[in-house]
């Protein structure tokens, strides 16, 4: 967890310090849903005045930062927004996460692994259509505002795997089940109708579009 808070909170506030000094015109803090905690099978999507309930050491550094951030706009009358947004995915996204993972050990015949029983649910979000709404919110947000960017797709994780695997069309049991990681939250999901009010923004990628882009582009690495 260590690198977590330095990362998230002593280098968050470095960069407010920074900010600070040279009169940056705007702050803007890319946070995640992950500072609501989770949310069970029938509980509405987070909102943007969701309170924070963070279940592991990333997201209540992600939630310090946050707190920070709200602090120099108070203390200072910084300029700063804050954004959470869910799963990200995309061409050139870390192998480490679940869906570039997923996409080459399918395509090199090896087993996915997979957290507890798989039925861990997500919001994914298309890169392409966070990287709209952070351009939209960095130069059109209200100073002070905290705006929510989900991509309104809430997937269980054994799902997705399943869906890589059709898009690639390659048949067979991809999954392997491992012990679940520590302070797993279930569930995440965002409201959107804060950014469709406010700026008229929506998600254009579908999941399944999204993810026939990203296999191709890991296709073609391989």
């Amino acid at each position: 967890p260590a690198i977590f808070m330095e990362t998230n909170i002593t280098g968050t506030h470095n960069l407010l310090q920074l900010a600070q000094t040279f009169g940056l015109q705007r702050f803007h803090q890319i946070s995640t849903d992950e500072v609501h905690g989770e949310l069970g099978p029938d509980d509405p999507p987070f909102s943007a005045t969701s309170p924070f309930a963070p279940n592991s050491p990333y997201s209540a550094s992600k939630a310090c930062a946050e707190l920070l951030v709200r602090a120099y706009i108070r203390t200072f009358g910084m300029d700063a927004v804050i954004t959470r947004c869910s799963n990200n995915y995309g061409p050139n996204q870390d192998v480490s996460k679940l869906i570039p993972k997923a996409i080459v050990n399918i395509l090199t015949g090896k087993k996915v692994p997979i957290y507890g029983n798989g039925q861990h649910v997500r919001d994914w979000i298309y890169v392409e259509d966070h990287v709209d709404a952070i351009d939209i919110v960095f130069h059109r947000g209200r100073g002070g505002g905290i705006y929510n960017i989900g991509g309104g797709a809430e997937h269980k994780n054994i799902d997705i795997i399943k869906k890589i695997a059709s898009i690639a069309e390659i048949i067979g049991d991809h999954i392997e089940f491992i012990e679940d990681r520590k302070g797993h939250d279930f569930r995440y999901a965002i409201d959107n109708s804060g950014m469709k009010e406010e700026f008229g923004w929506e998600p254009k990628v579908r999941l399944d579009d999204g993810l026939a882009k990203t296999v191709y582009f890991y296709k073609k690495r391989l």
